[in-house]
């Protein structure tokens, strides 16, 4: 009798464990009804960047209607970052995305391990020891900048054919905000796009010192054209340098390629074709990851190095907007076609390659070169590439 007391005890307690474990199991597993999600932008949807981020807000919104709240805080300085997100977590976030590079989005990570930090990356996080809530994401910008220049390139190869300019008049101008690695290895890839069919070309940049003022922006694509560049393009936030082209081409012949937002209808007779970073499929899969209880890397395909991501063309997160038919030379939609498709395939080599030699601009000592080429974003989401190409590129002072 005490034996099968015992034996009945000890089935029961194992139930008890197997039905403690799958209720456990369960409810790990089991997808949430709802979420609350919070956006945190540098700026405010009048400027392209935060526009552009802001898709992905409108695609968490259409994808998942009443089953998600969202909060928006626009405008936040970096180093006024605490309290909005403070704000958000006492309401209640789930998950927050940051599209500003405040060093304190990782810091304050810390203090709330029950929300995900999804951070756009803004340094080399290859070494980095991060909480196990931060994240950081990036699309491969390189890829469209490459590809916008072939685009570019294209352009100037029918002016050339027409006679409107030499050849040694092939000057593409590039509006730039700081000397960062990211803004560098944009504006060469869109050279080194320009000169695959335009070996000829050259480029000068000028740097505003500031991500966004449409003043100086407008000034500084008015210089460069000015200097007789015929094509501008820019990494800063504002309409101003599509402005000055769509004024210039009045009296010249100067087009401009757009980074982020489409600028046809701002620019209609100048516009070229935009490249952006598309945002949404990380946006998207962060979400549904915190949904379903899954880590968010594990949620997604790309280039993943711990809890941090980047992918292009091959996982959408790179696109190519509104190619202007109407200035665009007969061919371009094909040339731009084939990088794209060796993008997808997982080719990457072929961009930052060449009879090139890269001058680091912080210490000339520090040179690179690329006649054996260079893989961007190949441990980290954050552009590394940082060397201006001699003889090929120039500073304005």
């Amino acid at each position: 009798m005490k034996r099968v007391y015992i034996t009945t005890v000890l089935t029961c307690l194992v139930i008890l464990a197997a039905f403690f474990c799958f209720y456990r199991f369960s409810n790990v597993t089991r997808e949430k009804d709802h979420l609350t999600v919070g956006f945190v932008y540098d700026n405010d949807e009048s400027t392209p960047y935060t526009y552009n981020f802001s898709l992905a807000k409108d695609a968490v919104e259409k994808k998942y209607g009443d089953r998600v709240d969202i909060y928006t805080c626009s405008n936040v300085l970096d180093d006024e970052m605490e309290e909005p997100v403070r704000e958000l977590a006492e309401k209640g976030c789930d998950i927050i995305f940051f599209n500003g590079y405040s060093y304190l989005v990782r810091k304050l990570a810390q203090d709330y391990p029950d929300i995900q930090f999804c951070q756009t990356s803004y340094m080399d996080m290859s070494d980095q020891t991060v909480p196990d809530n931060y994240h950081t994401f990036k699309g491969e910008a390189y890829q469209g900048r490459f590809v916008s220049g072939i685009a570019a390139g294209m352009k100037i190869k029918q002016m050339i054919a027409d006679e409107l300019i030499t050849p040694d008049q092939a000057v593409v101008g590039f509006v730039a905000a700081y000397p960062t690695s990211e803004v560098i290895s944009g504006y060469t890839a869109f050279l080194l796009g320009v000169r695959s069919v335009v070996p000829s070309a050259v480029m000068r940049v000028c740097y505003t010192q500031t991500w966004s003022s449409y003043p100086q922006e407008r000034n500084a694509a008015q210089r460069l054209i000015d200097d007789g560049c015929v094509i501008i393009s820019q990494h800063t936030d504002t309409i101003g340098p599509a402005i000055a082209c769509e004024e210039a081409l009045e009296t010249r012949p100067v087009y401009f390629v757009s980074y982020n937002q489409s600028m046809s209808e701002v620019a209609p007779g100048s516009s070229l074709i935009s490249a952006r970073i598309c945002w949404e499929p990380y946006v998207l899969a962060a979400v549904d990851a915190v949904m379903k209880n899954k880590t968010i890397e594990s949620n997604m395909e790309g280039n993943i190095h711990g809890n941090d991501i980047s992918a292009g063309f091959e996982n959408g997160w790179i696109e190519m907007d509104d190619l202007n038919l109407q200035v665009a030379p007969t061919g371009t939609q094909k040339a731009m076609g084939s990088a794209i498709a060796q993008f997808k395939r997982g080719k990457v080599d072929f961009v930052f390659k060449g009879d090139y030699l890269g001058i680091n601009p912080d210490d000339p000592a520090d040179t690179l070169d690329l006649k054996k080429g260079y893989i961007e974003n190949e441990n980290t989401s954050y552009p590394l590439f940082h060397y201006i190409l001699k003889d090929i590129i120039t500073v304005e002072e």
